[in-house]
């Protein structure tokens, strides 16, 4: 980044005769002066990964120190509240200090490694990092904000205080037990490249996350290949639930960084007055479709998505939006986005234009960002994006429950399971039918009863009669 630091000039009045008099008659003036200060050390920042996130975690440097580094490469892996991210560098030139160990948290905008533009500025970089540590901040050019980073990062901290920065010491196996395995996903794909087992690698990382340096570690030694998968993928993914890690009882655990985003988004929503109203939507016909293309791909989290959409279409105010207080907004697409628990958290993955997109092609997107989801890869746009949420418990035989309206959003639907109901028919007879109750819960500023029972009535009848739903 090159300063340019001008020196003003007297003014000059616009006349005539200065104009057409000769040089040696007008006044005496400077031309403008300039300098020009190029700063070859740069700071690699912590990134905003995400509009809500105000720290990072390192999960894994990909590089070390004294690497030389290309302009679009990897360096870092950062862990932000929804997702862990690579983080690339914007210049040529050499990983010079690291500022923040792995496992170390820094806010946003704050230096986390120092980049030198040659290796002869390299001990000069770390004089700077060493001096920054002990409380006076590096006169560093900072580099551009990460690619795929929506926000741009608040502010630095005030210059002479150093990051701070939180190391985890708590300990365990990333793969105890062959139960879980945590990794970062720079360390999967080198595993899958070298064609290890992670099961059969031993984490040095934070928590006992598998690092790189574990990978090629194991390789070194000549750990087992891995076998072929043989994981069988359910029809719901949503239903798939982790194995809680072993924990001492009576012990206090610190929230990881995607819990302590979803206890502040949580906290956030008390502000927004609320309401709920209940429907009970009779399944046959639907069930009977996903019988019939299960087989195909498709989901029952899609088919449900598909439906709301189709039901939001003719019901706009329920897809409304209001994040002021004093407007709201009728959302131009609709994006129906689908809560799923994952290891330590819960994400709500987004599927975009629900409405516009075949049954088929949206069922393959769903698999694709659960996949992402637990991979902890989804980019920023696939997990913010939502305009309505669904929350899904009926897999866990839940029959009803209240969800609670996500931050900026409208209204979110709780869906409990399907089940055979006794029940009186039109002509006074008892019969049977499968049932299911749903709950919305909705943004009472913006969204009135009347409205939500029109949509409801909706829903209900595309789903009793889903023929729409595989166009």
């Amino acid at each position: 980044m090159v300063g340019i630091v001008q020196i003003n000039t007297s003014f000059l009045p616009s006349s005539s005769k200065l104009r057409n008099a000769s040089p040696s008659l007008l006044p005496a003036t400077k031309a403008p002066a300039r300098t020009q200060i190029r700063s070859k050390i740069r700071e690699i920042f912590m990134p905003a990964l995400s509009s809500t996130m105000t720290e990072g975690k390192i999960v894994s440097w990909v590089k070390s120190e004294g690497d030389k580094l290309s302009k679009g490469e990897s360096v870092v892996v950062v862990e932000s509240d929804k997702a862990d991210m690579d983080v690339e560098t914007f210049y040529d030139g050499y990983l010079a200090a690291i500022m923040v160990e792995e496992g170390g948290v820094a806010p946003v905008g704050s230096a986390i490694a120092l980049l030198a533009e040659t290796e002869d500025e390299i001990s000069e970089a770390k004089s700077k990092a060493d001096s920054s540590a002990n409380g006076a901040a590096p006169a560093a050019e900072k580099e551009p904000e990460a690619a795929g980073s929506s926000p741009p990062p608040p502010p630095p901290p005030p210059k002479g205080s150093a990051p701070s920065t939180v190391v985890s010491s708590s300990i365990h196996p990333a793969s105890e037990g062959g139960k879980r395995i945590v990794a970062t996903p720079y360390a999967k794909k080198l595993a899958k490249d070298l064609n290890l087992e992670l099961a059969t690698v031993t984490g040095t990382g934070p928590m006992g996350r598998i690092v790189a340096k574990d990978v090629e570690a194991a390789a070194a030694t000549g750990v087992p290949a891995a076998p072929p998968s043989s994981t069988k993928v359910g029809a719901d993914l949503d239903s798939k639930s982790s194995v809680p890690p072993g924990v001492e009882l009576g012990s206090v655990v610190p929230f990881t960084t995607m819990q302590s985003a979803v206890s502040c988004n949580m906290v956030e929503s008390l502000a927004v007055p609320t309401f709920r109203v209940g429907y009970t939507i009779t399944t046959d016909a639907l069930d009977q479709l996903y019988k019939k293309i299960k087989s195909k791909g498709v989901t029952m989290t899609a088919l449900l998505a598909k439906a709301t959409a189709l039901a939001l279409v003719k019901h706009p105010v329920v897809n409304s939006s209001c994040r002021d207080g004093k407007s709201f907004t009728y959302n131009s697409s609709i994006n129906i986005a689908v809560a799923v628990a994952i290891d330590g958290g819960l994400i709500t993955p987004v599927l975009q234009d629900a409405d516009k997109v075949d049954i088929y092609s949206l069922s393959r997107k769903w698999k694709e960002l659960v996949d992402k989801a637990r991979a902890k890869q989804l980019q920023p746009h696939e997990y913010t994006t939502g305009t309505f949420t669904l929350s899904n418990l009926g897999m866990f035989g839940v029959d009803r429950f209240d969800a609670i309206l996500p931050p900026g959003t409208g209204a979110i639907m709780a869906v409990g399971v399907s089940q055979p109901t006794v029940v009186a028919t039109k002509g006074g007879c008892i019969g049977m039918k499968n049932q299911m109750q749903v709950n919305v819960t909705a943004d009472h500023r913006v969204i009135y009863g009347a409205d939500l029972a029109a949509f409801l009535q909706t829903l209900a009848s595309i789903i009793a009669d889903p023929k729409d739903l595989t166009f």
